[in-house]
This record gives C-alpha cells, sequence and structure tokens, in this order.
C-alpha cells in the first residue's frame, strides 16, 4: 500500500495487520514520521517530536511480533499525547515558556497505559498554554492550523492531536477536555473526539480533584479506534476520586446491538444555541438518518439554564488560582488572553464563586432529569465551521460566536460527550454532531456514533494539507 494509505488507516486495522505481521511496526513509525516531519512547518501540531525513541520502540515491537510474544491491543500503533501530561524524560511544556525545561520523572497513569497497550508515543501534541482556551496557538509556540483550511483556527484546547490525526500524522491522540477541549477540536477538524463521563478515565492533571470537571479521552479517525483507546484508558487511580467508584466501561444497551433503533429515545437540543444554517442542516439530515433506523427523536430542553455565565465565572476564577502566581515573573511572555482571564478571574468574591458551584449543581440535576425521557441528547458540537485563527488571539476567544456554548454544559454535568463528524459546511469545512449519553454509558455513546459513521460514512475525506 501507498504511504498516504497507510496514515489513514484506521488504529484497529493497523494492529490487526501487525498482529498478522502483515504491517511492520518501523515502516509504519518511519511513515508517520516522515509526515509529521513533512506538514510541521505549515500544520505544527507538535510540541516536540520523539523520532529516535519512537524508531527504537518500533524496532522493539517488531521483534516482540517476529518472536510470537503476547501482544498488547495497540502494539505497535502510534500515539501522541497532548503537551499537558507528564512524560517521562521528555519535554511537557504545557505549551508555556514557564515549563519550557520541564523533564518530569515519570510518565502520567494514562501514558503507562497506552505503553503497557503497545501504544508508540512519536510527540506532544500542541495545547494553548495550560490548555486554557478554545483555540491552539500560543506565544512560545505559534500556530496550530486546520489541515482543511490553514487560515482556519484547529480549535483547541486539544488542537495538536485533532491535526494530527485529520492529517495523517497518528491514528490516535491522548487530549483533555474542561470545556470542550476534546470535542471543540474534533468538530472542527473532521474527527472524533470523546469527553469520557467525569471518572471513567483518571485524570490526575487536575489541581483539585474533588470539584474537578476535566476529563482526558481518545482523539481518533473512526469511532471503533475511539472505542479501542478508551478499553486501555479506563480504571480507577486512587490519585483521582472520581475514578474510584466507575463500574469499569459499561455495557451497551440492547437497543444498540442491532441498527434497529426503534423505540431508542433521542432529544434534540435544539433550542440551546443558536448555529449556522449548514451546521443546522447537517445536524437535522444526521438525526433523520437515525429516526430512518426506528429513533424517536424530538426537540427537547425549551427553557433550560445552560448556566453560561456561572460556568464562565468558575472558569476564569480556577485560572486566576491555578496560574495567577506565574504573572509577576512571567506575564510578557504569557499568552495574553491567559493573562486577561486571570484578571477576569480574580475578580470573582467568594460568594460569586459559591452560587456559581450551585448553579452547576442545579444544571448537574437539569441534565439528569432529561434522561428520565431520553436515552441520548444530541446538539451540534460547534454552531459554524472552523472560524479564523486569528479570533484565537482575542480575550473573548473561548466565548466567541458562542464557540463552545453546546459543549461546556457537559462539563459541568459530568455526562460523557462523543463528537463525531457529519458532513460539511458550505465551506468545506467539517461540522461535527455531539451525542451526550447518561453517566458511565460512554460504551452506548460510541455504539451511536458508529451507527451514524456507518450510515453517513466520514473517515474517507481526506484534508487538502495532508
Amino acid at each position: 500500500m501507498s504511504d498516504r494509505d497507510l496514515l489513514f488507516m484506521p488504529a484497529t486495522t493497523a494492529a490487526s495487520l501487525i498482529r498478522k505481521r502483515a504491517l511492520s511496526p518501523v515502516e509504519y513509525v518511519d511513515a508517520v514520521l516522515g509526515a509529521i516531519e513533512r506538514t510541521q512547518p505549515t500544520l505544527n501540531a507538535y510540541a516536540t517530536v520523539t523520532a529516535d525513541a519512537a524508531r527504537a520502540q518500533a524496532r522493539v515491537a517488531e521483534q516482540a511480533v517476529m518472536a510470537g510474544e503476547q501482544l498488547g491491543p495497540l502494539h505497535g500503533i502510534p500515539v501522541s499525547i497532548k503537551d499537558l501530561f507528564a512524560t517521562k524524560g521528555v519535554r511537557t511544556a504545557h505549551g508555556s515558556a514557564i515549563l519550557a525545561d520541564n523533564i518530569p520523572a515519570q510518565d502520567d497513569i494514562l501514558v503507562t497505559r497506552l505503553k503497557n497497550a503497545g501504544a508508540i508515543m512519536v510527540g506532544k501534541s500542541t495545547t494553548p498554554e495550560f490548555g486554557h482556551k478554545g483555540h491552539t496557538d500560543g506565544p512560545s509556540f505559534g500556530i496550530t492550523r486546520n489541515p482543511w483550511n490553514p487560515e482556519r483556527t484547529a480549535g483547541g484546547s486539544s488542537g495538536g492531536a485533532a491535526v494530527a490525526l485529520a492529517a495523517g500524522l497518528g491514528p490516535l491522540g491522548l487530549g483533555t477536555d474542561g470545556a470542550g477541549s476534546i470535542r471543540i477540536p474534533a468538530a472542527a477538524c473532521g474527527v472524533v473526539g470523546l469527553k469520557p463521563t467525569t471518572g471513567a478515565v483518571p485524570y490526575e492533571q487536575t489541581s483539585d480533584s474533588f470539584f474537578n470537571y476535566a476529563a482526558a479521552g481518545p482523539l481518533t479517525r473512526t469511532v471503533a479506534d475511539a472505542a479501542l483507546m478508551m478499553d486501555s484508558l479506563v480504571g480507577p487511580s486512587t490519585l483521582d476520586p472520581w475514578s474510584l467508584g466507575a463500574p469499569g466501561n459499561g455495557t451497551l444497551m440492547p437497543s444498540l446491538i442491532s441498527e434497529d433503533l426503534s423505540g431508542l429515545r433521542i432529544g434534540y437540543l435544539s433550542a440551546m444555541s443558536d448555529c449556522s444554517a449548514d451546521v443546522a442542516a447537517n445536524t437535522k439530515a444526521s438525526l433523520a438518518a437515525l429516526a430512518a433506523l426506528g429513533a424517536e427523536v424530538e426537540e427537547a430542553g425549551a427553557g433550560m439554564d445552560w448556566i453560561a455565565g456561572p460556568a464562565r465565572l468558575m472558569y476564569l476564577a480556577n485560572l486566576n488560582v491555578y496560574f495567577g502566581h506565574h504573572l509577576e515573573k512571567w506575564r510578557d511572555r504569557m499568552d495574553p488572553v491567559l493573562v486577561e482571564w486571570i484578571a477576569a478571574g480574580s475578580r470573582a468574591t467568594l460568594v460569586d464563586f459559591r452560587k456559581a458551584q450551585v448553579a452547576r449543581s442545579r444544571l448537574y440535576r437539569a441534565v439528569q432529569r432529561l434522561f428520565e425521557d431520553y436515552d441520548f441528547l444530541v446538539t451540534p458540537t460547534l454552531p459554524t465551521t472552523a472560524i479564523t485563527t486569528e479570533a484565537g488571539k482575542t480575550v473573548d476567544a473561548l466565548f466567541n460566536r458562542g464557540w463552545n456554548a453546546f459543549v461546556y454544559p457537559f462539563n459541568q454535568s459530568g455526562n460523557p460527550a462523543l463528537s463525531v463528524p457529519n458532513g460539511f459546511g458550505a465551506d468545506g469545512l467539517p461540522t461535527g454532531l455531539q451525542i451526550v449519553g447518561r453517566w458511565w454509558k460512554d460504551n452506548d455513546v460510541l455504539r451511536l456514533g458508529a451507527i451514524l459513521e456507518r450510515i453517513r460514512p466520514w473517515a474517507d475525506r481526506r484534508p487538502p494539507a495532508a
């Protein structure tokens, strides 16, 4: 096969070929590293490329195959790791000059789990400074560009991972999502992104384990690859209290075993926020396709308070708490957007913050009540196709044009939320559909996404910059 076909091969297929000795891990990793080298000057998907280590690991992986050793489910598969996760002996800068010399002494638990499953890290994907906004750019590394149109944003904060996937620079990416940071770039770049149920995948990166609303999860080109990667990520960690009660990866509801969706109830949150005409049309077409398989689709959530103001206050106040101490020394080398947001967060009072936390509880309960009537909730992921790269440089970069209006509520409620590609807009850029499920029903969300992927396929489309 050509290198191009190899680069866009699903991880499930590549893993099978490696086990059959029909694909060399060495050749596979070399092809990915070659593509990274070719596109890095234009797309800038990687903060650090670990070429030498990846090639060495690929040689070991190939020897294990030839020796007939027992192989992990991701044996020989390249993966990118967002530059927020600790990686032993490899710089973890968090997109910031502040941590430019940070070399962790050990791997994050999720990096360890991926390596134990056989995955080979090819590099650290770019993130805005400390993952603070929904666009991937910063003074320390420049702009990460959308492969469908380099003048458009890649989304963020897991933008490097999404760009790498869309451009064939590795089939798996590990990202984080605190207000849409997996799903936003997934939709902007036309790939799959899952924010798991809070605690399904342990998240040891957060500064406040008990107040956490962020999650780590997979970005991939196909839903099956996301499911494959999730199997290696799930499981408790004593350092994440949310993960200690997680009931494994969940089981599929019987109605999703086949593609007869008769009786499946889907609530379309049509009044949640405004969106462009092409995004609305693709959303309705996706829902119509599911309805044609028997699903019952109706509009839901009218009059819901999605707590936009309180959620924003909590987000900005937390940025001040977590990163405000850097301002005195590093202000001039920090992202101006982060500096402004820290300042905004510093103006929140304790009473304001506690009122926002109470509002979060109201939202949580309201969302769970919706699931008394529906098996899934569905929205567009983004209100438009990817906006310009310049938009990410403004102080309103997370909130401009309702950029994250559909995604942040499900960080606050903790429900699993999956973004899947569902077509292209009038400008030729991808659009995304968000599927939200009940707590711990991550597999149900993935399965419904896989059904949509089959009836409205997308993975055969490749961006011009790839």
